[in-house]
């Protein structure tokens, strides 16, 4: 299995806390949720855009691309897989 890096601030930080792992086996997506974390479930949707503005950035740095392109694009497949999920 090949893990990503954890980030030096984590590692940094004893109160630091993983949040969520998605790996992609057998065709599919395997999630792993620390849940309990926030009452609201509003919070994960904070997560979720966080993380793709993180997305937008890591294509910009690494490919060039137009941040606000690329977020309309998750947006695109966000709103695509919400009205019909492909699994």
């Amino acid at each position: 299995m090949k893990e990503l890096p954890i980030p030096p601030e984590a590692t940094a930080d004893p109160y630091a806390r993983e949040l969520v792992r998605v790996w992609a086996a057998e065709g599919c997506q395997h999630v792993s949720l620390a849940g309990g974390l926030w009452s609201d479930p509003a919070a994960w949707g904070l997560l979720l855009v966080d993380l793709a503005r993180h997305v937008a950035s890591h294509y910009e740095h690494k490919e060039g691309r137009n941040p606000s392109e690329v977020l309309n694009r998750i947006r695109e497949a966000f709103d695509a897989e919400w009205e019909s999920p492909t699994d």
